[in-house]
């Protein structure tokens, strides 16, 4: 037996330090299992993928032997939000109960930071207009003063979406690196300093894949000195991974190059160059980019397996690109007699050569191995994206594993853990598309009775997804299980067009005076995803809406599919609209179908339903969160029941009691535990049975 694993079994013996030191801690054999198993990893080196059912404690258990390990690890989360809860409060609970002297540090992308330099320039930016937007100002500046991290996070009030956020941050673009007046007292700088010396260190996946590409946040000199490195929600890492080792080329990153150019050439070399036509040159050149695409309608994705888009003639969107090419090259040689006057034109002239070059790589065709696209903006938007992706990340994955693992002298230790990650022993889903097919493979079950705390419902007089009526009466259901169960209910739509139309119908219904069924109608509050930023929402859902009161419903759809944690009584009924199956027409779809098909494999069984499947775990996912815990899951889509491959998608799912009819279904609604005056209070007495 070797020692960390040795350490790792008295950590969670019945009588060692975890239940000696942490109140509510239940030593339970999975998490136990998944422990030992990332110690031999750590002592051993290699790769190891676990699948943790809900319930088992994965956070502690990759951190129980990483911290105890002694080495230095890097920790990647999903989303910044999960990132200040492993920062802090899992790690620091954790290393009070183990007792042992680690350093550890946070470290985002540099969006999230205040800008001070930025900050200074906000005031007189001259899109502050609001009186709103001028008030929060004062109030970063006030914050600017007390704050250490500069992590805007700790400003809970600052709206996610405010406009504020983009002028007081920087960018890669616009930051003047070690030219900046303020470079010393830079939060960016900060952070990075404190992650290069600390012995664990939180970042994201984002920030991972965005310094692989770039290196531009300081991951890449980080990673070469760990030993440890994990991946929590790793289920998300291919799609993140594409996103960002891909190429991408916007209108907006053209007309942010203009409106940067114009302000610091008319503030620092007014008269030297004609500014204004330079930039109106480049202006242009965008505006013909847009207006090549004809009226291709907004928030769509356009397909690029030719020469031109679709439904652009090639002759046309040949013609785009030289007046954008001298455009740009005119701006960097006018920028480049002006690097002695300020760095600001050193910035320009570099994010000049960048676009040119992106210029050149999209007027060329796309490389094999690789898809293409146009994302069109949304109504009122005229921003479109040109992107060249990756199919997956698997060999991008590789190459970065054996990078690292040459400047090791020790094999490096690899940890991805997710409660969704395939549907198969081996994980394919998971490890195929990362390049892990040669990692070592866990399953660890959820400990929970989903038997007893969960049923699974699939209604069979409901129209097909693709009939018209469907999205209504999928309305007409919720209403019915709403008005039974008093609120407690989150809808999970596919479709942005079928959330829309879900909460509309669900708005006007409860608009209605009188009660209706067990509930009356004024006590219902309809929630809509978009309405307020995603931290609000849920915390508005959580207390029961107003004033505490048990009755809400959220209409949402894509990113409240997962990372929406509602424990307690606060959510009992999850209804998910139809089978999330990948839309056919996306162009990165249709790629791997291709590739699929030259491979001889069946795209509909070997991709459409594994990611169906796994989709609807995580969506499904949000209904038990706790030992005490109990709810009911719907899915509005027949197909589960009547088709082949639904029995495919069932066997992802945990193991819920089946409901054979509607009577069955409000009959399990009215068994529900829900008798306590206010939920909240409820939710809190069942807090220590929280698994952690």
């Amino acid at each position: 037996m070797t020692g960390l694993r040795n350490l790792v079994e008295q950590t969670y013996a019945p009588g060692g330090c975890l239940v000696q030191t942490l109140a509510g801690f239940i030593p339970r054999a999975g998490q136990t299992e998944m422990a030992l198993a990332v110690a031999d990893t750590i002592e051993q080196g290699g790769s190891l993928v676990v699948e943790a059912g809900t319930g088992v404690g994965k956070t502690f258990a990759y951190l129980v032997p990483a911290l105890l390990s002694g080495e230095r690890v890097l920790l990647s989360t999903a989303t910044k939000t999960l990132q200040d809860q492993l920062f802090g409060r899992d790690l620091p609970r954790l290393l009070g109960a183990l007792g042992v002297p680690v350093t550890t540090a946070l470290l985002k992308g540099r969006a999230s930071y205040l800008c001070l330099h930025r900050m200074g320039l906000a005031r007189h930016d001259a899109r502050l207009t609001e009186p709103q937007d001028l008030h929060s100002l004062a109030h970063i500046e006030q914050w600017a003063h007390v704050t250490r991290s500069g992590d805007l996070a700790e400003l809970p009030d600052l709206d996610e979406r405010s406009v504020l956020i983009p002028l007081v941050t920087s960018s890669r673009d616009n930051c003047l690196g070690a030219t900046c007046p303020q470079f010393k007292a830079c939060h960016v700088n900060l952070a990075r300093r404190d992650a290069l010396a600390a012995d664990v260190v939180v970042i994201n996946h984002h920030l991972f894949f965005a310094d692989m590409a770039v290196r531009e946040s300081g991951v890449a000199e980080l990673l070469p000195t760990v030993r440890v490195v994990v991946f929590d929600e790793a289920h998300q890492l291919n799609d993140v991974g594409v996103q960002f080792l891909g190429v991408t080329l916007s209108t907006g990153q053209l007309l942010d190059f203009c409106r940067d150019t114009l302000a610091a050439g008319l503030q620092m070399a007014r008269g030297l160059v004609d500014w204004h036509g330079l930039v109106a040159a480049t202006e242009s050149a965008a505006r013909a980019l847009r207006m090549a695409l004809g009226v291709a309608m907004p928030s769509t994705r356009l397909r690029w397996d030719a020469l031109a888009p679709e439904d652009v003639y090639p002759a046309d969107w040949a013609a785009v690109w030289p007046p954008l090419r001298a455009a740009l090259g005119s701006a960097l040689e006018a920028l480049d007699t002006l690097s002695e006057i300020a760095p600001d034109f050193v910035r320009l002239h570099e994010r000049a050569a960048a676009l040119l070059l992106k210029c050149e790589r999209f007027a060329e065709p796309c490389p094999s191995d690789a898809v293409r696209w146009i994302d069109v903006g949304a109504s009122g938007q005229s921003t479109v994206r040109l992107v060249e992706s990756p199919l997956d990340i698997a060999e991008a994955f590789k190459a970065i594993r054996m990078a690292s693992a040459a400047a090791s002298e020790r094999e490096r230790s690899w940890i991805f853990t997710s409660a969704t990650l395939g549907t198969d022993a081996q994980l394919s889903w998971f490890t195929r598309d990362c390049g892990l097919t040669d990692a070592q493979v866990l399953r660890v079950n959820s400990p929970f009775d989903f038997k007893a705390q969960a049923a699974l419902y699939v209604p069979q007089n409901l129209p097909l997804p693709s009939d018209s009526l469907h999205s209504a009466s999928v309305a007409a259901l919720v209403a019915r299980a709403v008005a039974q169960l008093g609120g407690r209910t989150l809808v999970l739509t596919t479709t942005l067009k079928a959330m829309r139309v879900i909460a509309q119908a669900l708005t006007a219904h409860f608009a209605k005076p009188g009660a209706v069924g067990g509930a009356k109608a004024e006590s219902i509050e309809v929630l809509l995803q978009g309405q307020w930023p995603k931290r609000r929402l849920m915390e508005h859902f959580r207390q029961g809406g107003a004033d505490g009161r048990r009755g809400c419903v959220l209409v949402a759809s894509a990113s409240f599919w997962e990372g929406f944690d509602v424990p307690g009584e606060a959510l009992q009924l999850v209804i998910i609209d139809k089978l999330p199956f990948p839309p056919p027409n996306d162009p990165l779809v249709q790629a791997r179908t291709h590739r699929l098909e030259a491979q001889g494999l069946n795209p509909f069984n070997d991709y459409f339903v594994p990611e169906a499947a796994i989709a609807l775990k995580q969506g499904g996912g949000r209904l038990i969160r706790q030992t005490t815990d109990h709810g009911v899951l719907v899915v509005c889509d027949v197909r589960l029941v009547s088709k082949g491959y639904g029995r495919r998608i069932v066997a992802a799912l945990p193991p819920m009691r089946r409901l054979s009819s509607e009577a069955e279904w409000m009959l399990a609604l009215a068994d529900l535990p829900n008798s306590a005056p206010n939920f909240t209070a409820t939710k809190a007495s069942t807090k220590a049975q929280t698994l952690i």
